[in-house]
């Protein structure tokens, strides 16, 4: 068994430019959740419009963009504890 004895323990500062990389991350985060946030302002405009203007196609439009841009930020707020979860999970398989 060559493989018995790799291992891996994740530390990023161990790398050069590990801390460009999470100041990246979290510019990379705080953008998405600005166009969230745009998302969610044009997609209940168009929803309050359709709804006004009988017009239901644009209505369920907007109903998606409100609930993709909600779902996106629960996404984009919950990413660091689902990838800790999920690599401590598959780390405790043995």
């Amino acid at each position: 068994m060559i493989f018995a004895g790799v291992s891996l323990t994740p530390t990023p500062s161990n790398l050069p430019g590990s801390a460009a990389l999470q100041k990246l991350a979290n510019g990379l985060a705080g953008w998405a959740l600005i166009a969230a946030l745009i998302g969610l302002v044009v997609g209940a405009a168009m929803w309050a419009l359709g709804s006004h203007s009988q017009n239901i196609h644009q209505s369920m439009t907007g109903r998606r963009a409100v609930a993709a841009s909600l779902a996106a930020a629960v996404l984009i707020g919950a990413a660091p504890a689902l990838i800790n979860f999920f690599f401590s999970t598959g780390s405790s398989v043995h």
